[in-house]
């Protein structure tokens, strides 16, 4: 540590040294770092200023918490393209990764106001929940809360949904074509039941996805909610600039 006399404060020089073990390789991902009182006890500063810098780099993304066993260094994220309409298994299975799928509860619930104007719907008119945690590798990755509206699609409710792609079995079974779709993205802090299932520290950095997909008639089937672990995914998308015209 730099001497007490720095204009930087402590928690910041702390901040530096440890993104540099981790830009120099002495610190992998995954690796569990110090707790607040070791890093208090090897650099001479308080578990305050100590857990300000932690909390600092979780916030950053660089270091992630897992509830019950401590503060790790973050692994390469996995991203998804705003470009093509794609699936969480697709997404996963083409970066070489194994995707696995809980199936948290499915069942037909009424249409809500909202769910029956994201859907052109009548209020109270059964639709098809969908809740799903995702993993790769066997690790915690997203919860999608999907909602689903077509002629028939109480069937789903037998249908093997934790070992087939949801997207796979519209288009195979059931004849639909998924043509497009449109996505708003927030950052938020994750809830006590998000956090649980995400094995996350609750209040942690998350992104919350609303998607509606489309058919080839233009019309909306599906609505899902997702909330992504912050400091496992990002999201990717190329955007073109009108050019001015002299």
């Amino acid at each position: 540590m730099q001497s007490r006399k720095s204009p930087l404060p402590r928690y910041y020089q702390l901040k530096e040294i440890m993104r540099e073990k981790v830009t120099s390789g002495d610190w992998k991902p995954g690796d569990l770092i110090p707790s607040e009182r070791e890093l208090g006890e090897q650099y001479g500063i308080s578990r305050m200023t100590a857990r300000q810098a932690l909390t600092e780099l979780v916030n950053e993304g660089l270091f992630y918490r897992e509830q019950g066993k401590g503060t790790f260094v973050s692994r390469n994220k996995i991203t998804q393209q705003l470009i093509r309409l794609t699936g969480f298994t697709e997404d996963i299975s083409a970066r070489g990764q194994a995707p696995a799928t809980r199936v948290l509860s499915m069942h037909m619930i009424p249409a809500t106001e909202d769910l029956a104007e994201r859907l052109r719907l009548h209020v109270g008119q059964p639709i098809f929940r969908l809740q799903r945690l995702r993993l790769a590798d066997n690790e915690p990755l997203a919860i999608e809360r999907s909602h689903l509206s077509f002629i028939g699609c109480e069937r789903l409710l037998d249908e093997d949904l934790e070992t087939q792609s949801l997207y796979r079995v519209l288009e195979s079974r059931y004849g639909i074509q998924l043509i497009q779709a449109e996505q708003e993205l927030e950052a938020g802090l994750t809830n006590e039941e998000d956090a649980k299932l995400l094995n996350l520290p609750i209040g942690s950095p998350a992104l919350y996805t609303r998607r509606t997909t489309y058919t080839n008639r233009d019309l909306p089937i599906e609505y899902a909610r997702s909330v992504y672990c912050g400091h496992k995914y990002t999201f990717y998308t190329h955007m073109l600039r009108n050019q001015l015209v002299p």
